[in-house]
């Protein structure tokens, strides 16, 4: 009987897929003045409060990435101007992290991409501010002795769209709507 049910068990996983939790992540942003050049940019970082990635086999399927935004933070700057940033972008100016103090992004597909680096297309709905919409990126994924790695390129998505505008008498005549991304996460 602790065979059938064993082996019921080990099914089930293989069938559905196996969650594992993530352990270290780096997820980078960069924002642009008006011209879109490291010159006119602010780049930082963001804490992955919590995730989980599934796999069905050696394959990526699914996953979700809870963001910390009260951990956003400029990384280009320090002192006084680096706080000053850190204010505008946790406050109504930008993100409201007081009312929106996480982000999420759950994995929806996951296809195969024609490159060597980045061999795979994942695509999910990050949801912002209350705002879901769907982005794609092309990311390097791995599993190796029970460790998945996701480390994605370089992705641009618009901050518009969920609702991230600069809050000012300029409004957003100094800022670019894209916002690019690095995101690198290792489950097991």
């Amino acid at each position: 009987m602790k065979k059938i049910f064993l082996l019921a068990v080990v099914v089930s996983g293989l069938a559905f897929g196996q969650t594992k939790n993530v352990t270290t992540s780096d997820v980078h942003w960069w924002g642009y003045k008006v011209a879109k050049s490291e010159a006119s940019s602010h780049d930082g970082t963001i804490k992955v409060k919590s995730g989980q990635m599934t796999m069905k086999g050696n394959q990526l399927v699914g996953g979700t990435f809870v963001l910390d935004m009260t951990s956003i933070n400029a990384t280009d700057l320090s002192g006084e101007y680096q706080q000053k940033l850190n204010g505008h972008l946790k406050n109504g100016d930008f993100f409201e992290v007081e009312k929106f103090p996480t982000a999420t992004f759950k994995i929806t597909s996951v296809k195969k991409n024609n490159d060597k680096v980045y061999n795979s297309l994942i695509t999910g709905n990050l949801t912002v501010k209350g705002k879901t919409n769907s982005i794609s990126f092309p990311a390097a994924v791995s599993h190796d002795k029970g460790v998945i790695s996701l480390v994605s390129n370089k992705f641009s998505f618009d901050r518009q769209k969920f609702d991230v505008a600069y809050k000012s008498t300029m409004k957003d005549v100094f800022v670019k709507d894209d916002i690019d991304m690095l995101v690198k996460v290792t489950a097991k």
